[in-house]
């Protein structure tokens, strides 16, 4: 039997935090207006779409200004509480396959859709973390690649920087 030796492909990805004087509520409220808040239900799209063109139709429907829809939540508040942590932290999982970044990469689907994390910090105000999606999905030269993943990231900081600006 042979045994797997798996090529390292190092790379470095660069999170980004943007700080709120708004509440963790406020915050919410201002991205979900903006990405919707009910999570599209991707893979159900995909199955009733007989086309590239209807697929498209159909997500595009869905997608708030910003060019992003809700796809999942994961409130890590809820059960951090268990160990004794009393914050509000709710994980968001947002993207939009129209963009396609994996015509480029299909290893690029590792780090799209991207996903935010807002956490409830000190005296009523909230941060909003994100990884850079560029930083994690172009490892190796691909020049398609990384002006798709350019065009994201301005996207994805343009949607922060909107729902923490006061």
């Amino acid at each position: 039997m042979k045994s797997s030796h798996p090529r390292q492909i190092p790379f470095t990805g660069v999170r980004l935090r943007f700080d709120s004087k708004k509440s963790f509520d406020e915050v919410l409220s201002a991205l979900l207006a903006d990405v919707g808040d009910k999570p599209l239900l991707i893979n159900d799209v995909a199955a009733n779409s007989e086309s590239w063109d209807s697929y498209k139709k159909e997500i595009e429907s869905h997608v708030g200004p910003s060019g992003f829809s809700l796809f999942a939540t994961i409130d890590h508040g809820a059960w951090i509480k268990k160990v004794g942590i009393r914050r509000k932290v709710l994980r968001l999982i947002i993207g939009n396959p129209t963009i396609a970044m994996l015509r480029h990469d299909l290893s690029a689907g590792l780090f799209v859709p991207v996903e935010l994390i807002r956490v409830e910090e000190d005296h009523g105000h909230c941060s909003l973390t994100y990884v850079r999606p560029s930083s994690l999905m172009v490892v190796e030269t691909n020049d398609a690649l990384l002006a798709a993943a350019k065009q994201l990231d301005s996207k994805l900081q343009a949607l922060a920087t909107k729902v923490t600006s006061a």
